[in-house]
């Protein structure tokens, strides 16, 4: 099997390393055309507005936390909108930390898990938007890759220094990101009263991170047991569930249908998936050896899809065809005009394709490419929250 090439391979890391950009450019090579897709809307949950990440490998913070703003609209609340560079900002001092423990063996980049915005809300906080402005990151001045590069040059000179007696990383990291992100406040006002980061988690967005789960699905795992979750964003060595392939649509449907949205991590790095067109499907063809012919006609509308197996989709994983590539929020579902239902997703690229920033992705893209999904305990069917035991 020939392996995709080395740029795409490259951002098997959530853009880790690698700018963002790299990949949106690929992707919105899919030319838009006049295509023969209707959808119609079934199940439309509330979320909060499109946002965007810039070039920066933050997509996981973003559609982490859209997940929440949706999360707080489910339960009543008004939603915040919470500040993503706060949560980001937080991972990187983990990493940082884990970086110099592995003697420099882990990625040190932007990337990241949906796990990663639950753990930092559950230590951390959370801040609104208005206290932690920062919106440059990824889009202007800050450029994501030079300020991940020169992390690590501060981690990678300290591990080589066999004479150091003192831990200065943690204070130059530190200093560095204060530089570049601005200093965090230790309080801030918000509607006219005093808070934390840790009491506003606590008092405005009042979801406890106790209740959700994170699943997945490798073949080569025990299903219904908890597994590290073999991507390289998973910095941290997070655990999820392991549940089998058809499970993850199956929860996914039974999520939406109780009002619950769902927080996806995936691949996008296929010439199936095209954001500008705001469509992702499975054709049924060699996918890894798609021809640029094949390749024009892929969008012209609804198409027969490839069946997906266990097997296809543990295949995909082991050849670095499915990589983790982004992280994107489920809000709904809908059905073309022929019928077959597609799940409505949130991005966070900006309103810049032809559904103003959301796409329509088919349960066997779902299937095939999913890397993690992340959601409300309650919104689990009862017979997999039996075999979970959760």
């Amino acid at each position: 099997m020939i392996r995709k090439n080395i740029v795409l391979v490259a951002v098997l890391s959530s853009m880790g390393l690698f700018a963002q950009d790299d990949l949106i450019k690929k992707v919105i090579g899919n030319a838009s055309i006049q295509s023969e897709f209707i959808f119609k809307d079934v199940i439309n949950l509330d979320n909060t507005s499109v946002k965007n990440q810039g070039s920066a490998g933050t997509c996981w913070s973003y559609s982490g936390n859209s997940f929440l703003e949706s999360e707080m609209m489910r339960m009543g609340k008004k939603p915040v909108d919470i500040a993503e560079i706060f949560t980001a900002r937080q991972i990187y001092l983990g990493k940082a930390r884990n970086y110099i423990l592995f003697n420099g063996n882990l990625s040190i980049g932007d990337g990241g898990e949906l796990h990663d915005v639950m753990n930092v809300l559950k230590r951390n906080g959370a801040m609104p938007q208005q206290a932690y402005t920062l919106e440059d990151y990824g889009k202007g001045a800050v450029k994501a890759s030079e300020m991940q590069n020169h992390l690590k040059e501060i981690l990678d000179n300290f591990i080589k220094n066999p004479k150091n007696k003192e831990a200065t990383w943690t204070s130059e990291v530190k200093n560095y990101l204060d530089e570049k992100l601005g200093k965090l406040p230790e309080s801030f006002d918000y509607n006219g009263k005093k808070y934390t980061p840790q009491s506003f988690a606590k008092e405005v967005i009042g979801i406890n991170p106790d209740n959700y789960i994170e699943l997945s699905s490798y073949a080569d795992s025990p299903y219904y047991e908890k597994m590290v979750m073999p991507v390289p964003d998973n910095w941290s060595y997070d655990q999820l569930y392991n549940v089998p392939m058809n499970s993850i649509t199956s929860i996914i449907d039974h999520a939406l249908s109780k009002g619950y949205t769902v927080a996806w991590a995936t691949d996008v790095s296929e010439p199936y998936f095209s954001w500008k067109n705001g469509v992702a499907h499975v054709p049924n063809l060699d996918l890894y050896n798609i021809t640029d012919e094949q390749k024009k006609t892929i969008f012209n509308g609804p198409i027969q899809e490839k069946p997906i197996t266990e097997e296809l989709r543990l295949d995909g994983l082991y050849t670095l065809f499915t990589t983790d590539d982004h992280g994107m929020h489920i809000v709904g579902l809908a059905k073309d005009q022929n019928g077959k239902e597609y799940y409505k997703v949130k991005n966070s690229w900006g309103a810049t394709n032809d559904y103003k920033g959301y796409l329509y992705v088919t349960k066997a893209y779902v299937q095939l490419k999913t890397t993690a999904i992340l959601l409300h305990k309650n919104a689990l069917p009862k017979s997999e929250r039996t075999k979970l035991k959760v």
